[in-house]
């Protein structure tokens, strides 16, 4: 059984139905994949998460397939994946995708684990020295923000490399090879301090309409937007 990170996570469901199903119901759109909440499955290894992201690429159009994909997956602490976001697209030089922007969504859906995915079009799943780097930075960034890096998969069409399944993410957590600049750590403390801010808001208006107050009310305290007050 192949392992992520070390770890044995929460075995899923799978089936071929259950993949015909997400094939149908996965949509790419604002740089999100969306799920469905029936969809939003829990996941056992690396092959899981490959089944899914191989569904993802090719229902992508020839063109689109032959450029560079790459996605973040959020978990919660169940391994029960909360979003999918594809972050680049026909980007060349991952190096240059700044951590804010890899963690963005994490923060704001309160993810507690992450999967990093890209796709070689060349159709080679050799991991290359700078696939090394990011994912090493990735890696302390998450540390700061309390967002466990798991595994990162580098997939083609037809296969895929995990670099937990290889000892590569164990291998980088326990190195020093890459320590965040303190531009990269403003970033994410910033990050850090607004999702704390934005928790905080939330919180007060949730208890505020359960005392009764009015939504025009409460968005004037909290500055929250009354869509989302209505979600509370």
């Amino acid at each position: 059984m192949a392992r992520m990170c070390g770890q044995s996570l929460s075995r899923a469901v799978t089936s071929k139905g259950f993949f015909i199903t997400l094939l149908l119901n996965l949509y790419i759109a604002n740089m999100n994949v969306r799920l469905s909440s029936a969809h939003k499955i829990k996941v056992l290894n690396s092959a899981d998460i490959f089944t899914i992201m191989q569904t993802i690429l090719l229902r992508e159009n020839k063109i689109r397939r032959s450029q560079e994909h790459f996605w973040v997956i959020g978990l919660n602490n169940a391994s029960k994946i909360l979003f999918i976001e594809l972050v680049s697209l026909g980007a060349t030089n991952r190096v240059e995708i700044a951590p804010a922007e890899v963690f963005r969504m994490a923060i704001y859906k309160a993810a507690v684990k992450m999967i990093l995915v890209h796709n070689h079009p060349s159709g080679s799943v050799k991991i290359s020295e700078a696939d090394r780097d990011f994912t090493d930075r990735m890696i302390k960034s998450g540390n700061m923000l309390a967002v466990e890096v798991l595994d990162h998969l580098v997939i083609t069409e037809e296969s895929y490399t995990s670099f937990a399944d290889i000892g590569i993410m164990d291998e980088l957590k326990q190195s020093g090879r890459y320590e965040l600049i303190d531009k990269e750590k403003g970033w994410l403390q910033e990050m850090k301090l607004e999702a704390e801010r934005d928790k905080e808001r939330k919180d007060m208006a949730r208890k505020m309409k359960e005392e009764g107050i009015d939504t025009d009310t409460i968005q004037r305290i909290t500055q929250l937007r009354k869509i989302d007050i209505k979600k509370l």
